[in-house]
């Protein structure tokens, strides 16, 4: 493919001329493997993005069927992670008191996977709803009490759950907007489920990080965009929406959450949303340049990682992998490391555990599997829980074990 129209504005993009980082091809990250298929042939896709000339979009140029990635057997789920379940506890307490959230209100959670953050909503007596496109989260989310339908968000799907539940006081749409291709539906859909006076806040994965801190491995074929806040205040207008306040987050190796409402309200805009546009125009977020600057960095990461564990295998060091994170599978596949190099990936999450890692074959252990082989490097493949797991993980370090993390760069502690 050499040319196409942008999946947001549709100004034609020349991928040649306008590559933002091409990382090879690659299966879906999160399309782990059964045994049983491991002699089946694996679909790959190349994972090449490009930025659009016209509005800055950032997104992946080919990319599996929405449906083939989100599948009934999805094996993402967000309450593994302690952090990310502390971090939804303090944004339902913060958001309850912000907006002074009551048993009243509704409270609607798009892209609700498992129950991580509703669940918290539930035990405030607030009425919630999750909205949630795979079976397998969605099950574990009615298991804990919390009400999920299962379907993908855009403007005919929002007006059938409107006209059952009525709008929402808040909807919250944490690492979604990245996650669909059409964005102008989705959008719409969003609006559509909003009440006039209500609020809509989103979380992602800031572009400028993902940039100055050389996050290549974030990129993935279920993350079909990778977003500025220059970008979403154009997709919001789309569908009547604009944003009133800005905060930058930790999460994800450094996010943004976005509060947004129906531009016909009348809430005062917060000076952070200035600060976060001028912190934008700064990095030249609109220059060619900016977008240039990731591929030899991911390119010499690769490399020097690529080294390193060369160099451990021939010294007979044994490493290992920790966390079977889509970001670790965007990073092994780049850099083509197999079970020579890493011959097991540990993992608290009993849903990936037995399962091969797509494209490398690197088999998911437990955690318990650490205890018995007493590994030299424990490469820490989601970098951005590095402090969470080096303290959860500490007991390596009882047999003189040491810990890696090769981005931004190579570091071992």
């Amino acid at each position: 493919m050499t040319a196409f129209s942008c999946r947001f504005c549709a100004a034609p993009v020349d991928v040649a001329r306008d590559t933002f980082v091409d990382l090879g091809a690659a299966p879906p990250s999160n399309a782990f493997r059964r045994e049983e298929d491991r002699d089946t042939p694996e679909a790959t896709f190349p994972l090449r993005t490009v930025v659009c000339p016209a509005c800055r979009l950032v997104q992946v140029v080919e990319a599996p069927p929405h449906d083939a990635l989100f599948t009934a057997d999805y094996v993402y789920h967000s309450s593994v992670a302690a952090s990310w379940l502390a971090h939804a506890r303090r944004y339902v307490a913060a958001v309850t008191e912000r907006l002074g959230l009551g048993r009243d209100q509704l409270v609607i959670e798009v892209a609700s996977n498992d129950g991580y953050l509703l669940q918290y909503v539930r035990e405030r007596g607030i009425r919630c709803l999750g909205i949630e496109p795979t079976a397998s989260t969605a099950r574990i989310a009615r298991d804990r009490g919390v009400e999920t339908v299962e379907l993908f968000l855009g403007r005919d799907t929002a007006r059938a759950v409107v006209s059952t539940t009525g709008p929402a006081d808040l909807v919250v749409a944490n690492n979604v907007l990245a996650h669909v291709p059409d964005l102008r539906d989705f959008t719409a859909g969003i609006a559509t489920l909003l009440a006039p006076g209500g609020t809509v806040t989103f979380e992602f994965p800031h572009l400028v990080r993902l940039v100055v801190d050389a996050q290549f491995d974030t990129i993935y074929h279920e993350h079909f965009s990778y977003l500025s806040l220059h970008v979403v205040e154009q997709v919001l207008a789309t569908a009547g929406l604009a944003v009133w306040d800005v905060e930058q987050l930790p999460t994800h190796g450094g996010s943004l959450r976005v509060w947004a409402q129906h531009a016909t309200h009348d809430r005062p805009r917060t000076d952070r949303v200035d600060a976060i546009r001028e912190l934008e125009h700064l990095v030249g977020i609109t220059d060619d340049t900016f977008y240039r600057a990731l591929q030899p960095r991911a390119e010499r990461i690769r490399d020097e990682s690529l080294a390193f564990l060369r160099r451990c295998r021939d010294e007979g060091a044994r490493v290992v992998g920790y966390g079977a994170a889509a970001k670790g599978n965007t990073f092994l596949n780049f850099a083509g490391v197999g079970r020579d190099l890493l011959p097991w990936v540990a993992d608290a999450s009993p849903h990936k555990q037995g399962l091969f890692l797509p494209g490398s074959g690197i088999p998911v252990v437990p955690p318990e599997r650490l205890f018995a082989e007493r590994p030299d490097y424990v490469l820490l493949l989601p970098w951005n829980l590095a402090d969470e797991f080096t303290k959860s993980l500490a007991y390596v370090r009882d047999w003189g074990g040491r810990f890696v993390t090769c981005i931004p760069e190579l570091r071992v502690s």
